[in-house]
């Protein structure tokens, strides 16, 4: 079964840090650039980052710029987002997916979608 699994969330306090993984089963992330997403209930998936892996190019969304880092561990075939200086408004689910997308914080063109995790950052 081809999978994607975000793991790493969890409850922290605003200010503090959490680091996701994304780790590919079925598939090796090898071949994809990674995007990471986020959704709260009542409002729209948004696009947090993307990682080309080939190059290393990276992007992020304004809301999160300065604060996330995505990085990819190739040894190891795993992709992180390091998250800084959590806020109250950073508590969402959080997904990873892989794929080639033409514009890389849309969903679209993300060829596989995994299991969320739970980030709640409280005031």
């Amino acid at each position: 079964e081809v999978q994607l699994q975000a793991s790493g969330g969890g409850l922290v306090q605003a200010g503090e840090s959490l680091r996701l993984s994304c780790v590919a089963s079925g598939f090796t992330v090898d071949n994809y650039a990674i995007g990471w997403f986020r959704q709260t209930p009542g409002k729209e998936c948004e696009g947090v980052s993307h990682i080309n892996r080939n190059n290393g190019i990276t992007y992020y969304a304004n809301s999160v710029k300065g604060r996330f880092t995505a990085t990819s561990d190739n040894a190891n075939h795993t992709v992180y987002l390091q998250m800084n200086c959590l806020q109250p408004g950073d508590t969402a689910v959080y997904y990873c997916a892989a794929g080639w997308p033409t514009i890389p914080l849309l969903q679209h063109g993300y060829d596989y979608w995994g299991h969320g995790t739970q980030v709640t950052v409280s005031s």
